[in-house]
């Protein structure tokens, strides 16, 4: 609680150092009812001075409030509610003590006179919330995260099990941060049965801002920082790790929107039944981060009552591919899918046991691909067929979507 300044006029070198110290009321019982909860502590200093506050139990242990705190001269009020260092303190009567020793200041800086003044009373405290809110089960996984829309570790979910009623904050703080100065990144939690701040299970689900078009966090290793403070000031934290790989907003384009349709019989736009429509483009990664690709190859054929699917290459969430589609067509949009490139040439990472295939930020891809057209699609002899580039289940950008429509005479 901040303490409230109440400023004094006239000469205090003739008064005390510390004067007019009381505590009311001298009994509380800080159980969040509304009643009693806290006591307020009022003095006065006559100069600048290092103002400690503190209980003392029957045991002799001391509990600081405040310790050297600097204070200039003027009167003082401050409420305490029995919590020191994010715990209540048990019921007892404790001895309350209130001490400063005066600061001059000097040409060389200030020093300490050794002047001391101190006060002390007694201060009850009784029927008091000493059970602090617990994280049970509190876990963040993974611990390695790479938020670029990959489908792989693109999301860290943060579980626990909140014991009793309180307010919960979780946030990354920054690697190499000063603790008066440190960046934080909150994270929010997921609206389910359990209300926010009740007990229960509660789980969080961050995606580092990518879904939303933002730049997540620079990479680096961070701290998750879980802090649950109840109605009375009990306060609990629970830190655990996180490392940021990779990070960014994946962006990828089809090179000048430009897509080469042709027979590679005739080297024109007219394919007769039976016949290949075949298709070169370019893919280049002008974002900050990898993005993903799967199967099949740039080459793969088709035959046009295939797709992708029949192909045993099913939707992989976070992964680009090229498609192609036509005017017309019945079906799953942009049937006919192939990889950013040939697969054997793109950067290969083994995870979880798995082969996945990459291209690099900066880097361009050929992409090519045939259909061999075996019936009239939609019942037209001239048919419209364009290309898409794909973030499969994220989404397709405007520039990505319908590229470069061109039409093909089909039957003659």
């Amino acid at each position: 609680m901040l303490e409230l300044l109440i400023l004094l006029t006239g000469c205090f070198s003739w008064q005390p150092l510390l004067s007019r110290v009381t505590i009311a009321p001298e009994s509380i019982t800080p159980n969040a009812d509304g009643i009693t909860d806290v006591t307020r502590i009022s003095y006065n200093l006559s100069r600048s001075a290092n103002l400690s506050i503190y209980l003392v139990d029957n045991a002799g242990q001391r509990y600081y409030f405040r310790q050297n705190r600097r204070r200039s001269a003027g009167a003082y009020q401050v409420d305490f509610s029995g919590v020191i260092n994010g715990s209540m303190l048990p019921d007892d009567n404790y001895q309350w003590v209130v001490e400063a020793v005066a600061v001059t200041v000097t040409d060389d800086g200030e020093s300490l006179t050794g002047e001391t003044d101190q006060e002390q009373g007694s201060l009850i405290i009784e029927n008091a919330d000493t059970q602090k809110p617990e994280l049970q089960g509190f876990s963040v996984y993974p611990k390695r995260f790479t938020p670029n829309q990959d489908g792989i570790d693109d999301r860290v979910t943060i579980n626990y099990s909140l014991t009793k009623e309180a307010e919960v904050q979780i946030y990354l703080i920054a690697p190499d941060n000063e603790t008066d100065n440190e960046t934080r990144y909150p994270i929010a939690e997921v609206e389910r049965e359990v209300e926010p701040g009740q007990p229960g299970f509660h789980t969080y689900d961050y995606e580092g801002g990518v879904d939303f078009g933002a730049d997540p966090p620079p990479d680096g290793d961070y701290t998750v920082h879980a802090e649950a403070v109840d109605n009375v000031g009990n306060r609990t934290i629970i830190t655990d790790t996180l490392t940021i790989v990779e990070g960014g907003v994946p962006r990828a384009d089809i090179v000048s929107a430009n897509v080469d349709f042709y027979n590679p019989k005739t080297n024109t736009k007219v394919v007769p039944l039976g016949q290949t429509l075949a298709f070169t483009l370019t893919v280049e990664n002008f974002g900050s981060v990898p993005i993903r690709t799967t199967g099949p190859s740039s080459g793969e054929h088709y035959l046009s009552h295939e797709n992708f699917n029949t192909k045993e290459f099913y939707e992989s969430s976070g992964a680009w591919r090229v498609g192609i589609d036509y005017e017309g067509n019945p079906s799953y949009p942009y049937p006919y899918r192939w990889a950013v490139g040939n697969l054997d040439e793109l950067e290969q990472r083994e995870i979880y046991g798995e082969t996945f295939y990459y291209l690099m930020p900066g880097e361009r891809a050929m992409v090519i691909g045939s259909i061999e057209i075996l019936d009239v699609p939609a019942q037209r002899d001239r048919v419209n067929f364009w290309a898409g580039l794909i973030h499969e289940n994220v989404r397709i950008d405007v520039f990505n979507d319908h590229v470069d429509p061109q039409p093909i005479a089909i039957g003659f």
